[in-house]
């Protein structure tokens, strides 16, 4: 290692953001999601739900009513999502926060979608974004859907109302926590033909008013889930063109658009899949694939990112399916190795730009999963290695990559293994690689006392890994 640079990871032209726990399948830790994926997402979603005036909260609704008789996933008094656990008198020692802490503590941003009653306070609001300030940027998902009508929140009020709810709740959590930007969840073009989105009228001003335009598409979805099994001829699924869903994003983009006389913002799919339990295994994998080739063989770059609905899933809309033996056990599915090939394309990957030398010690700047400084190191390979590893004599709180393939180092870790880069990549000869590291928050949380602490987190790394590389086996063969 004779030189060290500075290197910027800047945005994808397409992110890929992914769904952790929901209705459907319990959260499942960062750690194992990085060993099956070998990178890191943009930003991991998390679902959950505030009804603060019911009188069964803060119970999970289906808990609480586990003997009620309900037939459809969204019978209950309010949705079946997890407790959100902050707010006025709530603890930061509840969920979501340990997740929001794990998952920024692997290198990636926290899309919180909260599902809520339309007439919680300004003051009840204004809570949920003190909890919100020290987690850097956070994606805020409010009563997503919301030209539906299965949640709750739409059975509490006109569409009117909440859209005036979300607008309300949008300034109100802005002006506590600015670094949340906020996603707008709607129906948007439904039918190709339409000129406007669905209850344009209604939601206008939501559309002005949000930093992020959304909608969510399956191209395959089972809806009756668990309460019946999809059949051929079944009013409980349906199943569309790959290309009419891409048509429908694209026009509920420009419709956006044009609400807004013109002014371009970001435009993301919150809820991506297509349900197994419609296509089967094989042809779920196989549409995933087709909207992603889409994308690029239109350059689509009013399209910026992506969450696939999700990473572990009871029926069929994961990359795993849970084991009904045991829910911490997951099975994969093919769309899991499809969706492996997807994420590690051009146009998925972050952009990684080096610049000028560096001397140690270095201050490295963790801003979001899409702008962190951090350093490279040029290895050399004389061939294939048998071992490869980094030693450390420190606490830092590091993700790395190597040969396209991400590691995640915790304070307590001491050596990190980076083999898995190699097995299914392997260089066949002499080779010259850069090793990238850097550094997000080693607690998931800012520290607002910093200068600017509210949007970066920065580390002071005082000395480099040991390198360890062996490009044969430590004792020779004795069968040779």
């Amino acid at each position: 290692m004779e030189k060290l640079y500075r290197i910027h990871m800047g945005r994808a032209k397409c992110a890929v953001d992914l769904g952790d726990g929901s209705e459907r399948g319990e959260y499942v830790g960062q750690d194992y999601i990085l060993s099956r994926l070998g990178r890191p997402h943009r930003s991991i979603s998390l679902m959950y739900c505030y009804y603060p005036f019911d009188k069964e909260w803060p119970a999970r609704i289906s808990e609480t009513m586990k003997d009620a008789e309900v037939s459809f996933q969204w019978d209950y008094p309010y949705d079946d999502y997890f407790p959100y656990g902050g707010g006025i008198g709530g603890s930061h020692d509840n969920e979501p926060f340990n997740q929001m802490r794990d998952v920024r503590r692997h290198g990636q941003d926290v899309t919180l979608t909260i599902t809520m009653d339309p007439h919680v306070t300004d003051e009840q609001l204004a809570a949920i974004g003190d909890d919100l300030r020290t987690f850097g940027r956070v994606f805020l998902r409010i009563n997503h859907e919301a030209t539906g009508n299965w949640f709750s929140f739409n059975k509490r009020a006109t569409y009117q109302e909440v859209a005036d709810f979300y607008c309300r709740a949008v300034r109100v959590i802005k002006e506590h926590a600015p670094n949340v930007q906020t996603v707008l969840c709607i129906g948007g073009i439904e039918d190709i033909n339409s000129e406007e989105i669905v209850m344009e009228k209604e939601f206008a001003q939501a559309v002005r008013d949000t930093d992020i335009w959304s909608v969510d598409k399956y191209m395959a979805l089972h809806w009756g889930w668990p309460y019946d099994v999809a059949e051929t001829g079944g009013k409980s699924h349906h199943r569309l063109a790959v290309r009419d869903i891409y048509d429908l994003t694209k026009a509920s983009y420009e419709r956006y658009k044009h609400i807004c006389g013109g002014a371009e913002k970001p435009m993301i799919m919150s809820e991506f899949n297509a349900d197994g339990d419609v296509t089967g295994a094989y042809e779920q994998a196989e549409m995933v694939k087709l909207y992603c080739d889409i994308l690029d063989e239109d350059k689509a770059n009013w399209f910026t990112g992506f969450t696939f609905y999700q990473f572990r899933d009871r029926g069929r809309l994961g990359l795993e399916i849970e084991d009904p033996n045991n829910p911490e056990v997951g099975i994969e599915q093919p769309v899991m190795k499809t969706y492996r090939e997807i994420i590690n394309r051009e146009r998925f990957l972050p952009e990684m730009t080096q610049q000028g030398e560096l001397e140690l010690p270095v201050k490295m700047r963790w801003g979001s999963s899409e702008d962190a400084d951090g350093i490279a190191l040029p290895l050399h390979f004389d061939g294939d290695p048998h071992f490869c590893e980094l030693v450390f004599e420190d606490d830092s709180n590091l993700m790395i990559e190597l040969n396209g393939r991400w590691f995640y180092k915790s304070p307590k870790a001491r050596t990190i293994d980076l083999m898995p880069a190699f097995y299914e990549n392997r260089l066949g000869g002499a080779a010259d690689m850069t090793l990238k590291i850097f550094a997000p928050p080693a607690s998931g949380e800012n520290d607002l006392s910093a200068e600017d602490g509210m949007y970066n987190y920065c580390y002071t790394l005082e000395k480099l890994p040991r390198v360890r590389i062996l490009t044969t086996p430590v004792e020779p063969s004795k069968d040779r």
